[in-house]
């Protein structure tokens, strides 16, 4: 591999918000280059004492970051994640450090979700469901079509479209951890 930088891939992370409940669900495959290095990554998780739900997808030790980022806004702000998102964007966005990091959030409560972006985006799904990563168009688009035709659980749709997902996304395995919480 000398002379050629090893881009490390892989991951997809969902969140879906359904009568009640909403879960946020992510695969556990880590790829450099044309190598799976891990299978069994956690890139979802509790924080608040259980009340935000968050998922990444990008490089690991930025995501990272970006989690002890969001929690501080979190309590700066008393919980509220419309304000934390908001102000952890801006943040991001001007910090010269922190437009170098290479990650994508997703974040939940029981009442809002959002997707944080590096660029300043803070965006809330349209339609209950969205996706970030490598496989997240395929899991959004499975999703969606459960969102529609069924009576699945906000987790179990969840949980389907990133078994979908796997099967057609080479950067997404079937090592899936599901966190939900109800309202």
């Amino acid at each position: 591999m000398e002379g050629r930088t090893m881009e490390i891939r892989g991951t997809t992370i969902i969140a879906v918000r359904r009568n009640g409940q909403i879960a946020i669900a992510g695969d556990g495959q880590v790829t450099a280059g044309d190598a799976i290095l891990k299978g069994n990554a956690r890139k979802v998780r509790m924080m608040m004492d259980g009340t935000v739900l968050s998922g990444f997808a990008g490089a690991t030790a930025d995501a990272f970051t970006l989690y002890e980022i969001i929690e501080k806004k979190l309590k700066q702000y008393h919980g509220d994640l419309t304000r934390a998102a908001v102000e952890m964007a801006k943040e991001w966005r001007m910090d010269r450090n922190l437009r170098k990091l290479e990650a994508m959030l997703l974040v939940a409560d029981r009442q809002k979700t959002f997707l944080i972006s590096g660029v300043g985006d803070v965006i809330e799904p349209e339609h209950d469901v969205i996706a970030i990563g490598s496989g997240g168009n395929f899991a959004l688009a499975a999703a969606r079509a459960y969102m529609d035709g069924s009576q699945l659980t906000a987790a179990e749709i969840a949980q389907k479209s990133l078994e979908i997902a796997s099967e057609i996304c080479i950067y997404t395995n079937g090592s899936i951890l599901v966190e939900k919480l109800e309202e």
